[in-house]
């Protein structure tokens, strides 16, 4: 367990920093502008395309995990938008946000750098696989929802021709993609160009982690509506156990793949949750709180699961198949 707390420790050490900071200063989240732009469009994608480029294309073509990680992020989505729209009498907008709490974790700022810390950096494929498609069911979900309850002012077709655009334009996706194809073709870099993406890539965790602590820090926490813990608890616990469940049921994945899966699952609501439910004025200053608590309660849930995975006692094959 010593192990597990000092693997963990240093990850939520460095959010509770960030957090800490944005709750002393109070600077404008536009201050933090440049460093998010230096994590999503250099040092992840630098980590992602490193990695994936010397992975065994057969590994990035696993339809199966692909299939298994984003069928258990609609289906926590869609277990916490049912109990959001009979709770709050059929608005379907903001159960689309309270879905997302329950469904969407924080695959890129958190996931990523974690399960490759946790597991090593052959867990960096799945890593990238799972962001990718959970990305694109997200993308394509929110903005299909809101169009269709009337949220939206954009016709729906308008709507549909740009969802590509967003999620192949993605700097995460088109680092993935890169890195698919660079492992696909077998053509080794130079080594300052190796240098040079393993010193960005190095750096992305710590950014990454201390931008999202401050982002959570500069959230207001206001009334903690009664549906939260609820949403909470699909995300940090039934969405993982969904994800076991299908990796486990279907069988025949590397070790490491399977325990990424869950790993991945675990992570609480993510940053982006808010960005979406500001864009169309629903459920705001509660999905801010979504994700504070979330982020809160996965010191205990994520710390369980990384013991889980890191120790060998999350049986790999409970079906016995």
């Amino acid at each position: 367990m010593s192990d597990v707390v000092g693997l963990a420790l240093p990850f939520f050490g460095l959010i509770l920093l960030g957090f800490v900071a944005g709750r002393i200063w109070h600077e404008d989240e536009k201050a933090l502008a440049w460093l998010n732009i230096y994590v999503i469009y250099f040092a992840l994608p630098a980590l992602f395309f490193e990695v994936l480029s010397k992975t065994p294309i057969e590994e990035l073509t696993n339809g199966s995990f692909i299939f298994a990680t984003t069928f258990a992020t609609y289906t926590a989505f869609a277990f916490a938008f049912a109990f959001a729209v009979l709770k709050n009498d059929g608005r379907i907008p903001e159960a689309t946000v309270q879905g997302l709490v329950g469904g969407y974790g924080n695959v890129g700022y958190m996931g990523a750098p974690l399960a490759i810390v946790a597991l090593g950096p052959q867990a960096a494929a799945p890593a990238a696989l799972i962001f990718s498609f959970d990305v694109t069911l997200v993308f394509t979900l929110a903005p299909l929802m809101m169009a269709m309850s009337g949220a939206s002012h954009q016709p729906i077709g308008s709507i549909l021709k740009s969802i590509p655009r967003k999620v192949l334009l993605h700097p995460f996706i088109l680092a993935t993609l890169a890195g698919v194809l660079a492992a696909f073709v077998d053509v080794g870099l130079p080594a300052p160009l190796e240098r040079f993406l393993s010193l960005l890539g190095g750096s992305a965790a710590p950014c990454a982690l201390f931008a999202l602590g401050v982002t959570v820090g500069l959230r207001p926490l206001r009334r903690v509506p009664g549906e939260l813990p609820f949403l909470i608890a699909i995300k940090l616990l039934v969405h993982p156990l969904i994800a076991y469940l299908l990796l486990t049921w279907i069988g025949g994945f590397d070790p490491v793949w399977i325990q990424t899966g869950v790993l991945m699952a675990a992570l609480p609501p993510a940053a982006t949750i808010y960005v979406i439910a500001a864009q169309y004025r629903t459920y705001v200053l509660e999905g801010s709180s979504g994700i504070l608590l979330g982020t809160a309660a996965s010191v205990i849930t994520l710390s369980l699961v990384l013991y889980l995975v890191t120790t060998g006692l999350l049986p790999l094959d409970p079906f016995g198949s």
